[in-house]
């Protein structure tokens, strides 16, 4: 994904739950990061649920404003029973 550094807009992310498991109850975290390790517990921002997808509000003003460069997208999420999921979720390229 492209965003210009000066925009505001919501990042989406597509999220695919285990079947017969409904997510879009459950808290949802997003992050977005500049290096290749898995996010540590303050890199992690509270998303929403939006038509299935993980979105979180980015650029200035925002949740999360980035400086131009290259992240590595992550979503969380905790469904009832003993599943917890992380993904790596993409690249974002700020320009």
């Amino acid at each position: 994904m492209l965003i210009p550094a000066s925009s505001t807009e919501y990042l989406h992310i597509p999220v695919t739950a285990p079947a017969g498991v409904d997510l879009t109850g459950r808290p949802v975290d997003i992050a977005v990061v500049a290096h290749s390790d898995s996010p540590e517990s303050g890199e992690w921002q509270a998303a929403e649920w939006a038509d299935g997808d993980a979105r979180l509000l980015i650029g200035p003003g925002a949740t999360l404003t980035l400086a131009r460069g290259q992240y590595q997208v992550w979503v969380r999420v905790d469904p009832d029973g003993p599943e917890h999921i992380t993904r790596p979720s993409g690249l974002l390229l700020v320009t």
